[in-house]
């Protein structure tokens, strides 16, 4: 068993994302003794992007949305993802 580097401590998640970006994990990491977790109560990050509708698109969409009972954003976000799951081929996933 080979002897693992000691994981640095990082100032926040962007130095994190950046060292990990460029080092090879297994150096610090024995992934043999890896175990499977869930997080079930991790939300996913989001990020907040401005977009313009045409007015009788939105106003259709929160139509939509209010017979679903649903903010419309949410509704957006729905239809978003089952389109990108469209062309990307995916069929069962819930992100």
């Amino acid at each position: 068993m080979k002897k693992l580097k000691p994981i640095p401590k990082f100032k926040n998640e962007e130095e994190e994302r950046k060292f990990w970006a460029s080092h090879d994990s297994t150096e610090y990491v024995d992934w043999s003794k890896a175990k499977r977790t869930i997080f079930p109560e991790l939300a996913p990050t989001t990020r907040a992007v401005p977009i313009r509708f045409p007015i009788t698109l939105l106003e259709r969409l929160k139509y939509l949305a209010n017979q679903r009972n649903i903010p419309y954003q949410s509704l957006v976000k729905l239809f978003l993802l089952e389109r990108v799951k469209k062309e990307l081929g995916i069929r069962h996933s819930s992100r």
